[in-house]
């Protein structure tokens, strides 16, 4: 998050403490087509919604001072009536989000060969996009930072029309038939009787389903993984998760599946903290999306495309139609074919974030869609809901939605129309209106890709999409062992909510054990099962299922590949440090000509460092320079930064001591594995906070110490402190840390 706007310069021979401005900072690109819907206050007068001037409205028309209000003031009833009705309803899923404006630029040409999607093989356009970020499971009051699924829908506005890339940043899905969707929503959501809990699957309904639908295990692994508590919408992947089809001029087709790639790494938090951050910010996400492009520092993705050839639709050892399965990158690599960069925040939250309408059905020449029975589902349920949530079939002419291809068809009417049409006939073919609008040519359109279809009507599931354990048992595999310990915690604090022993069992016995027995044995130990006991049973869940033992994930070509490296985090950091927020805790007294130094070195690197004491104003230097705070330790806690700096001055560093607020901000960051630094006398109070003295060097080391991202040394050592910090920051955490 950058700094406020507001923060005062600091004076002669202050430390900075300015926004970290990218290199690559260039002026937010406009989508013009939304300009002439913005309404600009600047030098306007207040009217009514029929244009008549206001010249009152802080009292309603009344018989005498203190008589009734009176039913003709027409502008006290419009008041009121648009205030009464501004609310619409909001999603059922996907509540609590954000958003933000950019364009995308694909890098060269040569998908040609497999797509005829424009935006994706001409390197001179810049396709519009406006991308929405949310969470699922809680309403729109609800906090940033739960445990959860997180939305990552993209609407690209291209020359040939909208095509909406309606993701997660989770690449499976619960379930393997959107008919089951409304189940799963439902026990997710709280229960019915309490409607407790609010944004948390820590209950007794939701686990209740998974025991009993056992295709969900493997993404009950991801929700329970840290993939599930992202640090930033910044930092996080984004899936397509369903196969789609790529199709090119000559109608040849190929399947392809979807991802986005953060430039800065794919980060996230600790549970303990991202618990905390509801209480200190619950906004915490949407802040930091909005602050980023505010300050300059404009989050970048690269679109990136799995492509497969249609006969090797079963040639993974599991159905690519099957949407709680993913394709292993070390089987088929992600190319990366263009950017995606978001520079513009919205000018009104409602009108842009809450409105906007993403559907699954929208899709242009050279992409199409599989017989994935779960986008099948979408391909009505998207539609069908913005009926309700908008008011009416129109929400496409809603300036958030309008494609910028030109629409001309014959649909008319109902609720919200705002076109006029001015044709003779409404119908096609027509003789009336000359035949217009005429239909698109072959080549200036979206054509189905033909495909072959047999079998006879019947509800029925593939057995191709049997198998439900492997691919939890690869993505488990896979993780580094702090990101296993995650998972462990995660679980034992969700079934720990849950009041039912039996739902508790049957997790335990037919989600967790097919996966890993010692995942089973660990869970089940802390949530008061006797696992010597259940481990003689039987696994009790229905449903046809395959539990392929020894077997993890995918195979090719002979290969059984039993891990994925690209499925843990601890392999997707990335090297930098942009917009990491440094938190530097001072008092008056503080060393400030070698802080300067630490400073400009993590500005240099794109960090954004900000200022803690106890109370907001100016704190004075040894040498007389001043730094302006911007928080104080009432109102910032450590759970907010990424890495914590102490600088010395032994007046500064007395005064630290002695403030509760400022050890336990010490200690809460060493505790989640956050790189924290000091130096001189800032050592001291890394002792106080309980740093073991083992990883931290003497205040009189002229050389940095670095160990488990403790970095130290004495006040003429802190150039090499400011390059040892910033190798410590880059790594986001310090999981070798002994804590015990």
């Amino acid at each position: 998050m950058a700094n406020p706007k507001n923060s005062k310069k600091p004076t002669k021979g202050a430390v900075s403490s300015k926004n970290a401005v990218s290199s690559k900072k260039t002026v937010p690109s406009k989508n013009e087509a939304l300009e002439m819907f913005r309404e600009r206050p600047e030098g306007t007068h207040m009217t009514t919604d029929q244009g008549v001037g206001i010249t009152h409205t802080d009292d309603s028309q009344k018989a005498g001072p203190r008589g009734p209000s009176l039913l003709q003031d027409h502008h006290l009833r419009e008041k009121l009536t648009r205030f009464d009705h501004e609310r619409i309803p909001e999603r059922v899923v996907h509540a609590r989000g954000t958003g933000a404006h950019g364009h995308f630029i694909a890098y060269d040409d040569t998908l040609a060969e497999f797509t005829s999607a424009a935006f994706l093989t001409d390197t001179t356009r810049s396709t519009p996009v406006f991308v929405r970020f949310s969470t699922v499971a809680g309403s729109r009051g609800s906090a940033d930072t739960v445990r959860d699924v997180r939305g990552f829908a993209t609407k690209f506005y291209t020359e040939e029309g909208n095509f909406d890339l309606v993701g997660n940043n989770i690449p499976v899905f619960f379930i393997q038939d959107g008919i089951k969707f409304p189940d799963l929503i439902h026990a997710v959501k709280p229960e019915p009787d309490r409607d407790i809990p609010q944004g948390a699957s820590a209950h007794d309904s939701f686990w209740d389903f998974i025991s009993l639908q056992p295709e969900t295990t493997h993404m009950v692994m991801w929700a329970m993984s840290d993939r599930a508590i992202p640090r930033s919408y910044r930092m996080m992947e984004g899936f397509g998760v369903h196969t789609f089809r790529l199709v090119n001029a000559k109608g040849e087709r190929k399947l392809v599946k979807f991802h986005w790639k953060p430039l800065l790494g794919v980060h996230s938090l600790v549970w303990d903290e991202s618990q905390a951050i509801m209480g200190a910010d619950p906004d915490f996400h949407r802040r930091d999306l909005w602050d980023a492009i505010d300050s300059g520092e404009f989050p970048e993705w690269e679109l990136g495309l799995q492509i497969i050839d249609e006969e090797d639709e079963l040639a993974f050892g599991f159905d690519l139609l099957d949407a709680t399965k993913l394709l292993p990158e070390e089987i088929v690599p992600v190319h990366r074919v263009g950017k995606m960069t978001l520079d513009r925040n919205p000018d009104n939250h409602f009108a842009e974030v809450e409105q906007v309408a993403f559907c699954v059905g929208n899709i242009v020449p050279g992409i199409d869609f599989s017989n994935d029975p779960m986008m099948q589902a979408r391909l009505f349920s998207y539609v069908d809901t913005q009926l309700t949530r908008l008011g009416g079939p129109n929400f496409n002419q809603l300036p958030i939605n309008r494609p910028r291809f030109p629409v001309h068809n014959h649909q008319q009417d109902g609720f919200s129309q705002q076109r006029i049409p001015t044709g003779k006939a409404n119908y096609h073919p027509n003789s009336i209106g000359g035949g217009q609008p005429e239909l698109s040519p072959a080549d200036a359109g979206y054509v189905p890709t033909p495909q072959p279809v047999e079998g006879q009507i019947n509800r029925e599931r593939s057995p191709t999409f049997a198998d439900h354990f492997s691919q939890a048992r690869l993505f488990y595999n896979s993780l580094a062992k702090f990101e296993r310990d995650h998972v462990v915690d995660a679980l034992r604090f969700e079934l720990g909510k849950v009041m039912r022993r039996e739902i508790r069992e049957r997790v335990v016995l037919s989600n967790l054990k097919p996966v890993d027995g010692e995942l089973a044995r660990l869970v089940a130990s802390a949530v008061g099962l006797d696992w010597d006991e259940l481990e003689g049973r039987a696994d009790t869940a229905g449903g046809g299922r395959t539990n392929k033992e020894g077997v993890a994930g995918a195979s090719y070509r002979g290969k059984v590949f039993t891990s994925s490296p690209a499925l843990s985090q601890a392999n997707l950091g990335g090297d930098s440090i942009r917009t990491r927020r440094i938190a530097v805790l001072v008092a008056d007294g503080f060393a400030g000509s070698e802080l300067a130094t630490v400073v400009d070195a993590l500005e240099a690197q794109g960090a954004v460092v900000e200022f803690v004491s106890t109370e907001l104003g100016q704190r004075e230097a040894t040498d007389g320079s001043t730094v302006e705070i911007q928080h104080s330790f009432l109102t910032a806690k450590s759970v907010l930064f990424d890495a914590v700096l102490v600088p010395g001055g032994a007046r500064s560093v007395r005064a630290l001591d002695g403030i509760d607020a400022a050890v336990t901000f010490v200690a809460d960051a060493f505790r989640h594995h956050k790189p924290i630094a000091a130096f001189g006398e800032g050592v001291g109070l890394l002792s106080a906070a309980g740093i073991p003295s083992a990883l931290m060097g003497d205040k009189g080391d002229s050389t940095a110490k670095s160990n488990a991202g403790v970095v130290t040394s004495a006040a003429s050592g802190v150039a090499s402190l400011s390059d040892a910090f910033v190798e410590s920051i880059r790594a986001h955490r310090h999981w070798e840390r002994p804590l015990k």
